[in-house]
């Protein structure tokens, strides 16, 4: 004898929700053929909220707009409130993803602030290639100027003043996956005190961008939060716009040091790896902030959840091991995750990865966010 499936469980494959939306109709329902038994809607919606509360629980760390959109792709849920642009550069082999959180319940679901995300994926970063990376950095300075150019025109508009502007170069320097922040800062073209001292002329132009730099360190270091710190010379030195590069957290192994995001909402430092302090965004600044980050660390579950994928897909292929590949597809992502959690826990949880090569890769990084930035602040902004 075959037991048909229980009509809940019919119901929650056929009911498609969006999440996070007004848009479903808890009075909606379906009735069965016979028209015996009433189904509401109800049980589906809690049925998905027990799914979507799990998938957070149980969600892998990045700091990346653009794989927090993609996990919601491979649960197959579409989000409203966001805007998705792709365009592909086959010469430098660079693909340009543009993500726009344009309400708030779209941010809420993405559990990002509403703005703009550009991240931009280019494999062949990781190759210590300085041509390449300088077609990269031109490339990122183009993005940025998008950014700040906004800003520059509104402040040129109204006050004869320079346009000013201080990067903050966040991390701790010792630590050499996180001294990515400290990197950048040490190889800008600093002028504020140039100008301060001599004048706009001292640089043999018209119009100048006052450059300043500060690298903040860390509250171990300190005692002092990051958004304290800044907030101290923000005040006195008065910039129109705050530019923080930090080191992120994938989710992916393969972005490593080969992507590179860019945000107009600000930073939370430490958030990709559990380590979340006070954000720096222009509510707690008082400045418009923009946000560079390169991931250069993943997650050990992150690891070996891909191997898993991979031995998957390989098990597929032998008739023998199919019948175990069922089984474990039959997981779905947030299961998949407690339970490469609780076989790793307690030897390997709360550990994170970076490449052997680190050292070399952040230097080559840090200069192609240094120059970029350069190209950007000596045009004036």
């Amino acid at each position: 004898m075959v037991t048909a499936k229980p009509d809940t469980e019919r119901l929650a494959e056929t009911y498609s929700f969006i999440v996070g939306q007004e848009m479903i109709n808890v009075n909606t329902y379906f009735r069965k053929k016979s028209g015996k038994l009433e189904i509401k809607c109800q049980i589906a919606l809690n049925l998905q909220e027990e799914e979507v509360s799990m998938l957070e629980r149980y969600n892998i760390r990045t700091d990346l707009a653009l794989e927090e959109r993609e996990r919601f792709e491979e649960e197959h849920v579409e989000i409203a409130g966001v805007e998705v642009k792709e365009e592909y550069n086959e010469q430098l082999e660079m693909k340009v993803t543009t993500v726009k959180v344009t309400t708030e319940n779209g941010a809420k679901t993405m559990g990002k602030p509403v703005g703009t995300y550009i991240t931009v994926e280019a494999p062949n970063m990781a190759v210590p290639d300085e041509d390449y990376h300088r077609e990269i950095s031109k490339k990122l300075a183009e993005y940025l100027k998008k950014m700040v150019q906004n800003y520059a025109k509104q402040r040129n508009d109204s006050s004869e003043e320079e346009f000013s502007v201080l990067v903050a170069g966040l991390g701790n320097r010792q630590v050499t996956p996180d001294s990515l922040g400290p990197r950048v800062a040490e190889q800008l073209r600093i002028t504020r005190h140039i100008v301060k001292e001599y004048g706009r002329y001292a640089m043999g132009k018209e119009k100048v961008c006052l450059v300043s730099a500060v690298v903040p360190g860390v509250m171990g270091m300190t005692g002092m939060e990051t958004v304290e710190i800044l907030k101290g010379i923000v005040e006195e030195t008065n910039p129109d716009i705050v530019i923080a590069v930090d080191a992120l957290a994938a989710r992916s192994s393969k972005r490593l040091n080969r992507t590179i995001q860019i945000a107009d909402t600000g930073i939370h430092p430490g958030s990709g790896v559990g380590n979340a302090r006070c954000a720096l965004t222009e509510e707690t600044l008082g400045r418009p902030v923009i946000a560079i980050g390169v991931p250069t660390v993943v997650d050990a579950v992150t690891i070996v959840n891909d191997t898993m994928e991979n031995l998957l897909k390989a098990l597929e292929t032998s008739e023998m091991l199919k019948g175990v590949g069922i089984v474990l597809q039959g997981y779905n992502a947030a299961e998949k995750y407690e339970l490469i959690r609780e076989l790793i826990s307690p030897h390997l949880n709360g550990l994170y990865m970076t490449p052997k090569d680190i050292d070399d890769t952040v230097g080559r990084i840090s200069f192609t966010i240094s120059e970029a930035l350069n190209i950007l602040l000596s045009s004036a902004c």
